[in-house]
C-alpha cells in the first residue's frame, strides 16, 4: 500500500493534497468524493467498524516566527484517502488523543443492520484537523490501528 506522508514544506511548490487549507469538495480530480461526518439517524440500528485507510497526508501551516524569532507551534491537517466497502457505508465519529509525540486517531464507519448493500468500492477522502498544534519534530500518527511517522520541519529560508 502506499503510503504518503507529506509534512515536510519548503519554497517548492506542493500539489494541492500537499497544502495546508486546501480542500476539495464533491469529487477530486483522483476520482474520490470528499465525505464528512454526519449525525446517524436514531431510528436506525448501526453496525460501526475502523475505516479502511489507504493513505494519508499530513499537512502543516505555514510557519510564523513571533517577535523573539522562537518557532510557534502549528495547527496541522491530515487528508486521509480511504475506500467504504458498500454502498450504504458512511463515516460515523473520530476520536483523538495525543501522549507527546504519539498522535492517536480512530475514524469510524457505520453500516445500517439488516440492511442489503451493494457491494461497490467507494473511494472517499477526509479532511481532519488535529486537536493540537504541533512543534517542529518527528511524530507517529497510530490511525486504525497502523502506524504511520512524519516529521514536521522548518521550511528552508
Amino acid at each position: 500500500m502506499l503510503v504518503l506522508l507529506s509534512a515536510c514544506t519548503s519554497s517548492r511548490l506542493l500539489v494541492p493534497d500537499d497544502q495546508f487549507g486546501h480542500r476539495y469538495t464533491g469529487q477530486a480530480p483522483d476520482g474520490r468524493v470528499t465525505l464528512t461526518l454526519t449525525p446517524p439517524d436514531p431510528t436506525v440500528t448501526y453496525w460501526r467498524y475502523p475505516v479502511p485507510i489507504d493513505t494519508v497526508h499530513v499537512r502543516p501551516a505555514p510557519f510564523r516566527r513571533d517577535q523573539s524569532s522562537a518557532m510557534q507551534a502549528v495547527p496541522v491537517e491530515l487528508l486521509i484517502k480511504g475506500s467504504l466497502p458498500d454502498a450504504c457505508s458512511t463515516l460515523d465519529t473520530v476520536a483523538q488523543e495525543r501522549a507527546g509525540t504519539l498522535l492517536r486517531v480512530q475514524l469510524w464507519m457505520r453500516r445500517p443492520q439488516r440492511v442489503r448493500c451493494r457491494p461497490v468500492v467507494y473511494p472517499f477522502r477526509f479532511y481532519l484537523m488535529l486537536a493540537d498544534s504541533l512543534l517542529p519534530g518527528s511524530y507517529t500518527l497510530k490511525l486504525n490501528g497502523r502506524v504511520f511517522t512524519f516529521e514536521i520541519r522548518i521550511p528552508e529560508e
